[in-house]
């Protein structure tokens, strides 16, 4: 195995860019937790077996990192030295503010099924558009400060998404 202190990519050995093949990594999360596994180590004594552990979770932390595209494009901005600082970067393109405000005011006022249902195909389409731009911009050999803008953008979208998830399921009841 790889160093604990390998990057989630080289653990897995994968490419480090945004696309990435889930089947695969999957399997290799699978072949690695097995490896790792600290029952393989049971005859080996306790420190082995806490060194097993140690890996185990660094092999979890990595894969609930790579498999989802939000945390996977902050960790890839991360890595080229842009990291995404969201809890002190707020910066966003004014555009986008008019339509979270849009989208907000949309939520709040709409208490009709098919309208909601609308809201949430919109905010759906964003997210993918936003997903899609990610990874031209990080794969591309784009520009990884412009992905950190989108990175943050992604995080209010999935918030939003959430939002409207819960309304929708009320109005459904």
């Amino acid at each position: 195995m790889k160093s604990l202190q390998a990057n989630d990519f080289e653990l897995f050995g994968l490419p480090q860019q945004f696309a990435l093949d889930r089947a695969q990594l999957d399997e290799r999360w699978k072949a690695l937790q097995r490896q790792a596994h600290p029952d393989r180590f049971a005859a080996d004594g306790a420190a082995a077996q806490r060194v097993a552990m140690q890996w185990s979770v660094r092999i979890n932390e990595a894969y609930q990192r790579l498999k989802n595209p939000l945390k996977r494009a902050a960790y890839l901005c991360e890595l080229r030295g842009q990291p995404v600082n969201a809890e002190s970067n707020t910066a966003m393109p004014p555009a986008f503010l008019v339509q979270q405000m849009q989208w907000r005011e949309s939520l709040e006022d709409t208490d009709e099924l098919g309208a909601m249902e609308g809201l949430a195909d919109e905010v759906a389409a964003e997210h993918q558009r936003v997903l899609l731009s990610l990874g031209q911009l990080l794969d591309g050999g784009g520009n990884p400060q412009a992905a950190v803008g989108l990175v943050r953008a992604l995080m209010f979208i999935e918030r939003f998404s959430d939002e409207v998830d819960t309304k929708l399921d009320r109005l459904q009841a």
